[in-house]
């Protein structure tokens, strides 16, 4: 079989050839060589793993506030009424959109509260959680389980350059409704009672308690219908969220209202 020579072809492959020295003279160790990095503020928010906690006492005392905010009733015990968690609010250990998160929180403080009725600190918004949404009593100030849980949300939040800020703060802006209760406890029995329980117990610590002694007091941010509604609407249920219209959390969010949950006690009405 004759091999014909192809004009041109030699001048080709050492085109290429060079080419490819081109590269190993640019890049002398060639399995040291990236792509270039993408331009500032175009990758997405990026959570901090726990890889990233620092060593020693710094990352302890973020260790420990990541701990009460998982199971506040277990490592709060002395301050917690109730069986709420912060996360059962916070999803994701504080860090799901549309469920309250806390990435980026510590900035927005001092803030005047209109509930509170003067300008608050941080530390100030994590009494009214334990006075008001674990039904609990303050912590102190400089507390262990303050500084833990100010560390850890610090920790959350924070800055990640070249990254795009965390999107998803608070909770979803639904329209104004007039929420069903009848309806609600229809949509309650057939989307929510399965891990809720028709009693409103739920299975803790899977579950959160939506109502009875266990629960938040009807002073907590989240017995407002509106906000309770904006939280289901884009949060619930866990294994099938979206499905739910604003409608149905409206009043799915009325029905829970209307059940029995503990007295806000006056004397934290500073918090």
């Amino acid at each position: 079989m004759k091999v014909h020579w192809i004009p041109g072809a030699s001048l080709g492959i050492a085109a290429l050839y060079l080419g490819v020295l081109g590269i190993g003279f640019s890049h002398p160790n060639l399995r040291t060589y990236a792509p270039p990095t993408a331009p500032p503020n175009t990758l997405g928010w990026k959570a901090p793993s726990s890889e990233d906690i620092p060593a020693g006492a710094p990352g302890e005392l973020i260790r420990s506030g990541r701990r009460i905010f998982r199971a506040t009733p277990w490592f709060a015990s002395d301050h917690a009424g109730n069986k709420l968690s912060c996360g059962d609010c916070h999803l994701a250990g504080g860090i799901a959109p549309y469920s309250s998160p806390l990435v980026g929180v510590p900035e927005l403080f001092p803030m005047y509260n209109s509930r509170a009725g003067h300008v608050i600190s941080l530390e100030d918004r994590i009494q009214e959680c334990f006075t008001r949404s674990e039904n609990g009593t303050p912590i102190d100030y400089n507390g262990p389980e303050m500084r833990a849980l100010v560390a850890y949300i610090e920790w959350l939040s924070k800055p990640e350059p070249g990254r795009k800020k965390f999107a998803g703060r608070g909770l979803v802006k639904l329209p104004g409704l007039t929420p069903d209760p009848r309806r609600g406890a229809l949509i309650y029995g057939e989307q929510c009672a399965g891990c809720h329980g028709t009693n409103g117990a739920g299975l803790v610590p899977q579950f959160p308690p939506l109502w009875g002694p266990d629960s938040f007091n009807d002073g907590a941010g989240t017995n407002q219908i509106p906000k309770m509604a904006a939280f289901i609407e884009h949060n619930m249920p866990q294994n099938r969220t979206g499905t739910l219209t604003a409608q149905q959390a409206y009043d799915v969010a009325g029905y829970i209202h209307q059940q029995p949950r503990p007295a806000f006690n006056p004397a934290y009405e500073n918090y």
